[in-house]
Parts: structure tokens; sequence; C-alpha cells
């Protein structure tokens, strides 16, 4: 973004913000001053979308913050963000980085234990919740730490907290702010003035890794790391004020936040699904141009597809095969810039007309593209959803690296990568296969913990812990963790995520944790989709839960297993299998909040299973 001040952008010249934010904290401002629109922010709901406009953002958030510092909040304090993404936490957080404070996440899904980890060792004074029921986890986790203020979105029916707690509501907490204004001529001129005295180099955020290994680290953040990236990803993604966005990954995690920012600073309107379960009925509501996602988000949508195509009836179910294999066509040489057979440019339109416009219709009919990010998503759903129209561009990074450090370019798609690194990204690849990154995109450290964050980050680069290549146009190509790269007794190294993703890609697979360190072959924990399974077999869940090494049940694996292996080398090949009669959960400690598989939890809880399959007798 370049120029100088364009009619209608007073207020941003005003606060001398002339051109693109140079921390967060004046990034209310700028999206208000250069998009004066009626819907930059909005949530979903039974009855539509309630907005908010660009100058009612920069209101809200001053009125916020002026009410928070009444509370006490001073510059550098952490305060608490405990709440589902909705546009209340962005607003709390601008509130918080304008006072030039800290705002440090917790995921709504953590257990009190692990809430009241983050409560101590982050120092936080002050919590922000998102409803009654999450004060109250908060109170019970607050034990040994120095939180005294809650404030919480929803107006609780009564009292969340014993009385030595202060609680009030965020409509109270902004009224708070609103009466000084009202009161004290200059408050407004004030608080902008406060916001522009923050730095770049001045602490934004703390957030809590998920702690796969461990303990979770706290990454620390600064305004400039996030702009940074910000102006990184801008570089790369054609975004506009034009577009809408429809988000429901949580803001706690580095890649929903930073894709909210990215949004504000190119003035696309950012809509927030009421809850994962309205997902559907908002993807029509809001008939989003861009979104971001995780893969197991297409994953299904695409296993939903197959299944849905597999049930109709003979005539419609040929044109649907049909179709499929012309979007597979299509997916495979567009992205290439390959010309098309003749007859499959032929057929493209009426493939599009009778089957692909139905399938997009179910994200809103108008999506442009989508960012996957998280993890690698399979290539075969990458380009089947390419083929029907739906481009996925990949992209990867760490929450120390604020997060993004590669994303496609829609304009040259290269399956299987994660594309170039941004512009101001340096990347090289260690000679043991390690990513290691450099930019000004690099977390500050780890707070508190000065041994770890030296380990981290050496000679200037930081290890991601990834192992990946770069191909012959610096795209980048992931492997697997490092740490979890699964080396056979016979010293044969196994990355478990690909394998992993094609078992997922089938619809009766809802989890797979591959096994087999130090073991003499490939093993695999399946988590099977109990509904479908259940539908398929005609039975009922909890009866099927029960009968998972039913010889019919295994049967069904088996060949799924099977498929998979055709496709790997020998000492990839998975030997053997069970089938666990549980979901892995947040809540039960096996998931990540941001759904990656704990894999040491798993390994320790199903211990007996993973003994039993490497018997000498036990069944394949």
């Amino acid at each position: 973004m370049s120029g100088s001040a364009r009619p209608g952008q007073a207020e941003l010249v005003e606060t001398g913000v002339l051109d693109f934010p140079a921390t967060i904290a004046e990034l209310p401002f700028f999206a208000s001053g250069r998009f004066p629109k009626p819907d930059l922010l909005g949530r979903c709901h039974a009855g539509g979308i309630d907005h908010t406009s660009g100058r009612q953002l920069v209101e809200r958030v001053r009125d916020v913050s002026l009410g928070l510092t009444s509370l006490g909040m001073a510059r550098g304090d952490r305060v608490i963000i405990l709440s589902e993404s909705r546009p209340e936490w962005l607003l709390a957080d601008f509130a918080i980085l304008t006072a030039g404070a800290v705002t440090t996440p917790i995921y709504t899904t953590l257990s009190a234990d692990q809430v009241g980890f983050i409560l101590r060792d982050s120092g936080a004074t002050l919590a922000i919740v998102s409803t009654p029921a999450q004060a109250a986890k908060l109170v019970s986790a607050s034990q040994g730490s120095s939180i005294r203020t809650i404030v919480i979105m929803d107006l609780p029916a009564e009292p969340v907290a014993p009385p030595e707690f202060r609680v009030l509501s965020f409509a109270e907490l902004a009224e708070l702010g609103h009466r000084q204004i009202r009161d004290g001529w200059g408050v407004a001129r004030a608080f902008r003035d406060q916001a522009r005295t923050v730095k770049a180099d001045d602490l934004a955020t703390i957030i809590y890794t998920s702690g796969t290994t461990g303990d979770p680290k706290g990454v620390m953040l600064t305004h400039g790391n996030l702009t940074a990236n910000v102006r990184g990803v801008l570089d790369v993604l054609d975004i506009h004020q034009e577009d809408v966005a429809l988000s429901f990954l949580p803001l706690c995690h580095a890649f929903e936040r930073i894709v909210a920012y990215v949004c504000l600073s190119s003035g696309a309107s950012m809509i927030f699904a009421e809850t994962m379960d309205t997902l559907v009925r908002d993807f029509g509501t809001v008939r989003p141009t861009v979104m971001s996602a995780v893969p197991r988000v297409f994953e299904k949508l695409y296993a939903r597809v197959m299944e849905r195509g597999a049930a109709l009836p003979g005539p419609r179910r040929t044109v649907f095969n049909w179709a499929v294999r012309i979007a597979r066509i299509r997916g495979g040489r567009l992205p290439k810039g390959q010309p098309l057979p003749t007859l499959v440019r032929l057929v493209s339109g009426a493939a599009d007309a009778l089957v692909y416009s139905q399938m997009r219709a179910a994200v809103g009919g108008r999506l442009r593209w989508a960012v996957s990010g998280s993890a690698p998503l399979d290539i075969p759903i990458a380009e089947f959803l390419y083929g029907i129209g739906l481009p996925i561009l990949e992209g990867y990074g760490l929450t120390e690296t604020s997060p993004v450090l590669c994303v496609m370019p829609l304009s040259k798609i290269r399956f299987g990568t994660v594309g170039p690194p941004l512009k101001n990204v340096e990347l090289r690849i260690a000679d043991d296969g390690e990513v290691l990154a450099r930019g000004p995109n690099v977390m500050a450290g780890y707070y508190r913990r000065p041994e770890s964050t030296t380990q981290a980050i050496r000679g200037g680069w930081f290890y991601t812990g990834d192992i990946g290549s770069l191909d012959d146009h610096g795209y980048l190509r992931i492997s697997d963790r490092k740490k979890e790269i699964v080396v056979t007794s016979g010293g044969k190294k196994i990355a478990p995520q690909p394998i992993e993703q094609r078992l997922r890609t089938h619809a009766l697979v809802a989890e797979a944790i591959l096994i087999g360190d130090k073991r003499h072959f490939p093993a695999v924990l399946i988590v099977p989709e109990f509904s479908r399974l259940a539908a398929r077999l005609g039975t009922d869940q909890s009866m099927l839960r029960a009968n998972t090494g039913s010889d019919e049940v295994r049967a069904i694996y088996r060949d799924i297993i099977d498929g998979v292996n055709r496709d790997l080398a020998q000492f990839e090949r998975i030997k053997k299998f069970a089938l666990l009669s549980e979901e892995l959960t947040v809540e039960g400690g096996a998931l990540t909040p941001t759904l990656k598989v704990k894999r040491r939890v798993v390994e320790e809880r199903y211990r007996d299973v993973i003994e039993d399959l490497y018997k000498p007798d036990r069944q394949a």
C-alpha cells in the first residue's frame, strides 16, 4: 500500500497514520479512516448479521480501552482474553493494545488446570471472558494468580465469582470509559495520543503454545512482528475492501488473528459465524468471497461431497462421477499452466452448471479463494477443489513467526508445497533438513524462558522444528515435524503426516495416528467416523463402539488401509491397526485447541492397545 492522505481520511491524518499502521495499536484508526464502511465487522445470528462500522469500531475500542485503564490496567500489563471468536474479542484486543498493554489469549476449550497455568505464568491481573461459564472456570483456576477483576461479554444472570473479585459486564466497562469522555474535555484526544506512543518494539501479545511436548510456552510478539507479517501477507494475497470474509477459527490462534488484522488493513469485511454448529447457515447468510480454514475443514467438505455423490440414484450418480473426473483433470493441469484436453475444455461448462455450481453453493457460491493453514492439505483434495472452482492457497508458519512464513500465490499454485516465503522472510534448510527462518516477524522470545529462547533462535535464525525442502522455484515443501518422524528399528524414517492425511480423506476415518518409532514396522490407531459407519452398517452408534473389533468392521478398515498402502514404499506400509472406541477431543486432552494430535498423550493413553499390536500373534 502506498500513497498519501486521501479524501475522507481526516481522522487517519489526524492520528499521524498516513499509509500503513506502524503498530497494531494504530490499526483501528487506519481501518476507520481508509475504509469508512458500515459493515467492517459483523456477527451472524438467526435473523441475519449484526454489523459494526469503521467509525463504531474506533468508538467502541476507545470506550473499552478507557474503561480498562480506569480499572487499573497500565502499560505493559498482561490482560487475559478467554472467549470464543466474536467482534468483542477484537474490540478487547485493540482496547488493550491502544493502551500499551499486552493481550494474552486463552482458548475456551482449555481445562481449568491449563487456564490456571497461563494465569500464573503470565502474571495477568485482569481478564475479559465471553460467558458466565468461562468466568466460573477462570475463578476456579485463579488460585495463586493475580487476577482480581473479570469483565464478562455476556451479561451474567447471577453472581459468578466470590466477593473478592470485581465483576462487570462488557457494556458496563464501555460505559465506564465513555463516562470519562462526557466528564472530561480532551479525553478522546488523549486516548488517540496514547495509542500513538506505542512503538513497534513494544510487546503486543503473549500467545501460549499448545503444549504438545510439555507445559505451554508464552510466545512474545511485538507490534513490529505483527505489522511486518500483515505487510508480508498483503504482498501476496489479492484482498480488497469489496471482499467479505467468514471467520470461524479461534482468534486465540495466531493464524486467525493475523487474518483479522489483514482484513482490517485491506478494508475487507470480517463476519464471525455465530457458532461452529451454525456454519452451514452462516455460509448462506454471509456468502464469503474469501476465508481461512484448517485442512480438516476441506477434508470433511470433500468427504461429504463424495459421500453424497455416491448416494445419488443411478443416472445422477453417473453424471456426478463424470464431473468428478473432469474436475480432477482440471485441477491437475490448470494450476501448472497446462492446456486442457479439447474434450475437457468443451464439457467443463456443462460440468460446472450441472455439478460444480451446486458444490460451490455449499460455501455461499462466491468464494474466490481460501487459505489453509496449520497442517498440509492432501494433494488430490486440493486439485479436486481447484477443479470445481474453489482454489485453496496453502500457507505455513508458526506462532513464533507471527505466524506466516509462506503463502501460496493464487497465480502460481504448486500443490504439495506451502508456497514461497513472504518477501520479508528468509528461509534456509539445515543439514538435517530442518527449516530455519529469519525476518522481522520472528518472535522476541519465550516469556520468562531465556534458555528456551536461546535454543530456538541461534545465529539470528529461528529453528522451526519442521523438516522440509525448497524446490527449484523456491517453494517450500514440509515433510513432517522433526520430533514426530518415526524411525523404525531397522533405521527407516517415516513421515507420519502424509500417511495420516491420506487415511483421513476417507469418509469413515475421523482420525489416524501412525506409530512405529523403534518398532519393526508401522501400525496405526484409527478413530472411526461413527455416525457414517453406523449408517453404512444400519446399526446403533453405541452398539458399534462396543464392537469395533468385529470382523465386518475390521474388514472395512483393512480395505481402506490397503488402498493407502498401495501408494507407499514397502517400509512405510501399515502392517497392523487398532480401532479406538472414542473420539479424540480437546476437552479430553488428546487434541490441541488447533486440533493437532498430542501424540505423547495418545500413545500413553493407549499404551496397552499399542503393545498388543506388536505381539507376534496379533491379528493384522
